[in-house]
């Protein structure tokens, strides 16, 4: 599926994001930083032990990456350069500002490829919509709304 969204062309791919050839990946990471299962630990498993000696590093610097924000660390052994790791919202009912949360994880992750002149970005799903927020999603998905100066 393809949509253009202003200067940006949007693509819905199915595949393994570990074998991206991009200049980054985004990662749906968890606000240890430490690895997990899903998208995460497979990131991790791939990109080999860089990834995670880097993650500890900024978890010393600043205990961890806060949901709806981004940090960025080499790949490792990933084909991509870097690996952007952002926290998306667990849904709670929607009154602790999960869809604003949300937008924030994207936004985040899209400033850390900017600044790193980064023209493709393969993003994984950061909070499972149909899982974690309500079957009809959160009130906007993000991405329509956001803008990157």
């Amino acid at each position: 599926m393809e949509a253009i969204v202003g200067k940006t062309k949007l693509l819905l791919v199915q595949g393994d994001i570990t074998q991206q050839d991009s200049e980054a990946i985004v990662n749906a990471a968890n606000t240890s930083l430490l690895g997990g299962s899903g998208v995460d630990g497979a990131i991790h498993r791939v990109g080999g032990p860089r990834i995670l000696e880097e993650c500890k590093a900024i978890r010393a610097k600043q205990c961890g990456c806060p949901t709806g924000q981004a940090v960025i660390t080499t790949g490792g052994r990933l084909k991509a350069r870097y690996v952007i790791h952002t926290v998306g919202p667990v849904w709670s009912g929607g009154g602790r500002k999960e869809e604003e949360l949300l937008k924030s994880a994207y936004r985040s992750s899209l400033t850390l490829a900017k600044e790193r002149a980064s023209a493709r970005l393969p993003f994984p799903q950061l909070a499972p919509v149909p899982i974690v927020f309500p079957l009809n999603g959160p009130p906007e998905f993000p991405f329509p709304r956001l803008e990157i100066s």
